[in-house]
C-alpha cells in the first residue's frame, strides 16, 4: 500500500521479516543504522544480521522489545534497542513482523519547544506528545503503561509503529487532519496493545499542540480506556438484536437456527443447539431431567465455512452421559463453562471422537446453556471458540444467558404452536372427507392446503351423493383459525350432509345452516353476550338427467363455469348473507350444464392475498382454468400454481373441481300412472319389459315388488297426476314415484291384525336405500336397488 503521509522514512530503522525468516523490506532507517543497502540484505536470512550465536526469545505471536546485536556492515556490533510486532496474514500477504527503532527524538528538547510545554505528565490519563512528523516526543507514565513499553526507548517511533496494528495507520490519519485542520478529534478504537490477551475499547482525543504565535507545531493524543461502557453497551446491542432477529417464525428449527446466529461471531466462533424430544416424555418437555439425556441436534454455526467442528449434523439424535458438557448443564440447571486445555472434558467418555475434532480445530474452552422456558427443560445451547484466544468471562455468560433466555420462551411458543397445529390439522384432516365418492353425475378432484402461518381454518368441501343420481357440491369456510375453527367446520359439514339427505333445496339448506351458526354463536359466548361465529358456504346440486344444476350461496365468492367449447366465466349467483347474521333469506339460481362442463368451486384463500384483491385473483383463475381441457387433477395443480406463492398461504385453501356427465335418455324411462289400482299390474309388466330391454332381467323380481308397493299407495294415499321414472347406471336401479301431494310417507311397523301397513317395510327390506323428497309440484318416493355382475 502505498504511504501518503509526509513522513522522515531515515528518522525510524524500519524492517519486515517474513514468518520463515527472510528480509522482505529494508528502509533507508535501517540502511543509516547498520549501514547495509536493501540490496545487500532483501531476500536473504535476518538472522546473518544477528552478532553472535544466540537468538533472541521472540515468541510466535504478539509482541517483543528488548535490546539485540546487530552486525554492522564495517564488521562492529551495534547494540540496539528494537520493537518487533508479529503481523497476521491479510491483504493478500502471509504473516510477517514488523521491527522498527527509532534513530531520532531521544536528544532533550529545548526548554522553551512548545512540545515540551505539553504537559500533564503526571496525569493519571494516558498522554502521549507527537511532533509535526508524528513521531512520538514525550509520554507520560500512564501512556507508558498503557503501551507497556519504556518512554526513552520509543521516543522517535511513530503511532502505528508502537501498536503496529491498523488502528495505528487510522489514529495518524486523524492526526494528520488534526494538524492541517488545528481541531480536535475524538476516535474510538477497539485493539490489543501490549499482548494482552483481550481487546480493549479507547476513546482518544486528539488535539493540536500550538506554539506561541499559534501555529500547530504538534499533536497531543490522551486515550481513555472505555471497555466497561463499550462492552455493555455492545451487550444491550446483541440483545436488541437478538428481540428482533430470533423468533421471527413460529418453526422451532428456524428459532433454533436464529439463535445459533446470534451468537456467532460476536459471542463464539462456534455453536451448536440441542433440544429435547418431547416424545419420550409423554408429548411435553420435562422440568427436569435425568442422565443419560437424549438429545437432537436441531441447529448449529460456525465462523468456518462447513461447520468443521460439528461431528453431529441436523436431527441426529444421541444420549449425554453424566460427564457431557450438555448432560451437566441440563442436570446442573445452570450454565457451565470449562477449558479444553484444562482438561475439563477427560471425564466424558464419549470424547473420543469429539478429543480428535477438539484438537484439530482448536477449540480452548466452551460454555454449555440450559434452554428453559415456563418450568419446562427445552434443551441445551453449547458455546464454543477456537479463533478468538480469551476464554469466556463472567459478562460473556451473563450474556449468553439472556440471550438464550428470550430465544427459549421463543422456542417454546413455537412448540407450543406447533403441537396445537398438529392437532388442528389432525382434526381436520379427520372431518374432511378423505377421498370422493364416485358418482355417475361428476367426476370431481379437490385440493385442500391449510395456512402456513395464520393456523389452521375452517374451510371444507364436500361431494355428497343425492337421490335419482343427483349429487351436491358444497364449498364452505369458517370465519377464524385454530382448533374451534375445525371443530365448527366438522359441525356445519356434518349438518349440511344430514340437511341434504332430506333433499331440501340450496336456498331452504342454507336457512336450516344459518339458524345453526346462530345457535353456535350463542354456545360460543360467555355470560356477557353471544359468541363470534360465521362462515360462508356454496351449495350446489347437479341432476344429470336433466344437466341442470341449482345454486346457492351464502356470502361465498362465485363459483367459475368453463362450458365445453367456451371460455371460464364467473356464475352470476345472489351474493346471500354470510352465515350467522339470521333473518335475510337466501335466493336459487338454476344453470343449465352440457355434459363435460367444469364447475370450479373455492375458498377466497385461493384468490385473495395480500398482493392483490379477489377481483384481480378471480380472473388469475380464470386465465388458469380456460386452458385446453386434460385432467382435472392436473388441472388442480395449475391452479394452485398460478395463483398460490411457493412459500405458503396466508389462509385455508379448499378448491374443488367438477366436471359434469349426463346420464343418457336410453337409461331413462318415465311413465304416467292412472288413477285406477286395478292397473298397476300393467306397470308392472311394463317394467319388467323395461328391465329386460336394458338386460337387468335379474333385477325384475325385486324391481316388480317394490314398483307396486309404491304405485299402490301413490294410487291409495297421493294426488294426482303420478308418474313413474325407473333411472340406471352401472351399478344401481332407481324407482321414483312422484305425486302432487306434499304428505310424506311413514315408516311403521304393522300389527299383527292390521291389514296394511307393511308396504314401506317391505321396500325397506328389499332396497339398498330409500326416502322421500319435496319437489315444487309435490313429492317423489324413492328407491335405490345394487345391480350385481350378474345384473348386467
Amino acid at each position: 500500500m502505498s504511504r501518503v503521509y509526509p513522513f522522515d522514512d531515515a528518522a525510524t530503522a524500519r524492517a519486515v521479516i517474513d514468518d520463515d525468516g527472510t528480509l522482505v523490506e529494508w528502509n533507508e532507517g535501517a540502511r543509516r543504522l547498520l549501514g547495509h543497502s536493501a540490496a545487500d540484505v532483501v531476500g536473504r536470512p535476518a538472522a546473518r544480521l544477528l552478532a553472535g550465536d544466540g537468538t533472541p526469545p521472540v515468541p510466535a505471536v504478539g509482541r517483543w522489545d528488548g535490546t539485540v546485536g546487530l552486525r554492522h556492515r564495517d564488521g562492529r556490533t551495534v547494540s540496539v534497542w528494537v520493537l518487533a510486532h508479529h503481523r497476521p496474514p491479510g491483504d493478500g500477504r502471509g504473516g510477517d513482523w514488523l521491527v522498527v527503532t527509532p534513530l531520532t527524538g531521544r536528544e532533550p528538547s529545548a526548554p522553551d519547544d512548545p512540545l515540551t510545554r505539553a504537559g500533564l505528565i503526571q496525569s493519571p490519563c494516558a498522554i502521549a506528545v507527537y511532533d509535526g512528523a508524528l513521531r512520538l516526543r514525550r509520554m507520560n507514565d500512564a501512556m507508558a503503561e498503557v503501551t507497556r513499553l519504556p518512554a526513552d526507548r520509543v521516543r522517535g517511533l511513530r503511532i502505528s509503529e508502537i501498536g503496529g496494528k491498523p488502528q495505528g495507520e487510522e489514529l495518524e490519519r486523524s492526526m494528520l487532519r488534526v494538524l492541517a485542520t488545528g481541531q480536535p478529534i475524538d476516535v474510538q478504537t477497539v485493539m490489543r496493545i501490549g499482548g494482552e490477551g483481550r481487546a480493549r475499547a479507547w476513546l482518544t482525543r486528539l488535539a493540536p499542540v500550538t506554539d506561541a504565535e499559534g501555529r500547530v507545531r504538534g499533536v497531543c493524543v490522551a486515550a481513555h480506556d472505555v471497555t466497561d461502557n463499550y462492552r455493555s453497551r455492545q451487550r444491550l446491542q446483541i440483545v436488541n438484536e437478538a428481540s428482533v432477529r430470533i423468533g421471527s417464525t413460529l418453526d422451532v428449527t428456524r428459532t433454533a437456527q436464529e439463535l445459533a446466529d446470534v451468537c456467532v461471531p460476536v459471542l463464539a466462533d462456534f455453536v451448536t443447539v440441542d433440544l429435547l424430544d418431547p416424545e419420550e416424555y409423554g408429548g411435553e418437555p420435562p422440568a427436569r431431567v435425568t442422565a443419560p439425556v437424549r438429545l437432537r441436534r436441531v441447529a448449529h454455526r460456525s465462523v468456518l465455512e462447513g461447520a468443521p467442528e460439528a461431528v453431529a449434523g441436523p436431527e441426529y439424535a444421541e444420549a449425554y452421559p453424566a460427564s457431557s458438557p450438555q448432560a451437566r448443564s441440563l442436570l446442573a440447571g445452570n450454565t457451565v463453562t470449562a477449558s479444553v486445555t484444562g482438561g475439563d472434558t477427560d471425564q466424558w467418555p464419549a470424547l473420543t471422537d469429539r478429543g480428535e475434532r477438539v484438537r484439530r480445530v482448536g477449540i480452548h474452552s466452551y460454555m454449555s446453556v440450559p434452554i428453559r422456558a415456563r418450568g419446562l427443560t427445552l434443551g441445551v445451547a453449547v458455546l464454543a471458540r477456537h479463533r478468538r484466544p480469551d476464554a469466556f468471562t463472567g459478562d460473556d455468560v451473563l450474556l449468553a444467558e439472556e440471550i438464550t433466555a428470550r430465544a427459549a420462551v421463543c422456542v417454546d411458543n413455537a412448540r407450543r404452536y406447533s403441537r396445537e397445529r398438529e392437532t388442528a390439522l389432525a382434526l381436520q384432516r379427520s372431518l374432511l372427507p378423505r377421498t370422493l365418492p364416485r358418482t355417475a353425475a361428476v367426476e370431481a378432484c379437490c385440493r385442500y392446503l391449510p395456512a402456513a402461518r395464520a393456523g389452521v381454518g375452517g374451510d371444507w368441501f364436500d361431494v355428497i351423493p343425492l337421490s335419482g343420481m343427483r349429487v351436491a357440491l358444497v364449498v364452505g369456510d369458517v370465519v377464524g383459525h385454530g382448533i374451534q375453527a375445525s371443530a365448527t367446520m366438522g359441525r356445519l359439514r356434518t349438518a349440511v350432509r344430514t340437511l341434504a339427505d332430506i333433499d331440501l333445496a340450496p336456498d331452504e339448506l342454507l336457512t336450516h345452516l344459518d339458524d345453526l351458526v346462530l345457535r353456535l354463536s350463542d354456545e360460543s359466548g360467555g355470560e356477557g353476550g353471544a359468541g363470534e361465529v360465521g362462515a360462508t358456504c356454496l351449495y350446489a346440486v347437479y341432476d344429470p338427467v336433466s344437466r341442470r344444476c341449482t345454486l346457492a350461496r351464502a356470502g361465498h365468492p362465485p363459483p367459475v363455469l368453463v362450458r365445453p367449447g367456451d371460455g371460464p366465466r364467473l356464475l352470476d349467483l345472489p351474493a346471500g348473507p354470510p352465515l350467522g347474521l339470521g333473518g335475510l333469506p337466501f335466493e336459487s339460481a338454476e344453470v343449465e350444464l352440457p355434459e363435460g362442463s367444469v364447475l370450479a368451486l373455492y375458498t377466497d384463500g385461493l384468490v385473495v392475498s395480500r398482493e392483490r384483491d379477489g377481483d384481480a385473483g378471480r380472473e388469475l383463475l380464470c386465465r388458469a382454468l380456460g386452458r385446453q381441457p386434460e385432467s382435472l387433477d392436473a388441472t388442480c395443480e395449475r391452479v394452485l400454481r398460478a395463483l398460490l406463492p411457493s412459500g405458503g398461504v396466508a389462509d385455508d385453501v379448499a378448491l374443488l373441481l367438477a366436471r359434469t356427465q349426463g346420464l343418457p335418455a336410453s337409461q331413462v324411462a318415465t311413465w304416467d300412472i292412472p288413477a285406477d289400482p286395478a292397473l298397476v299390474a300393467p306397470i308392472r309388466k311394463q317394467v319388467v319389459d323395461q328391465l329386460a330391454a336394458w338386460s337387468l332381467s335379474e333385477a325384475s323380481f325385486t324391481a316388480e315388488l317394490v314398483v307396486s308397493e309404491l304405485v299402490t299407495n301413490a294410487i291409495r294415499y297421493g294426488a294426482h297426476p303420478i308418474r313413474l321414472r325407473l333411472i340406471h347406471d352401472a351399478t344401481t336401479l332407481i324407482c321414483e314415484v312422484s305425486d302432487t301431494s306434499h304428505t310424506a310417507p311413514h315408516l311403521r311397523r304393522a300389527k299383527v291384525f292390521d291389514e296394511g301397513g307393511r308396504g314401506l317395510l317391505l321396500v325397506a327390506q328389499l332396497t339398498q336405500r330409500w326416502g322421500s323428497r319435496h319437489t315444487p309440484e309435490g313429492k317423489t318416493i324413492w328407491a335405490e336397488l345394487p345391480l350385481f355382475e350378474e345384473d348386467r
